[in-house]
């Protein structure tokens, strides 16, 4: 069984998604409903996403999907 708790990226991730949860509400309460919600669907899927990489058959799946969910952050905090 693994221990999540010691692991960095779960654990950044998790407080990434958080934030993200706390900012997608303020959007909403300005009535950007969509923007809003696709925010919420970004910055809560990388934790899933890393947690799926995780269960990867091989080191290089493992690293494939890390390298992509590395993109897709770096596209959302940027972009």
């Amino acid at each position: 069984m693994r221990n999540d708790k010691d692991n960095l990226i779960v654990n950044k991730s998790f407080e990434f998604a958080l934030k993200i949860i706390a900012f997608s509400e303020e959007i909403r309460q300005i009535n950007r409903f969509e923007m809003a919600s696709q925010i919420f669907r970004c910055g809560t899927s990388i934790g899933a996403n890393i947690r799926e990489a995780q269960n990867a058959e091989s080191k290089v799946d493992l690293f494939i999907n890390l390298k992509l969910q590395l993109k897709k952050l770096m596209r959302f905090s940027i972009g």
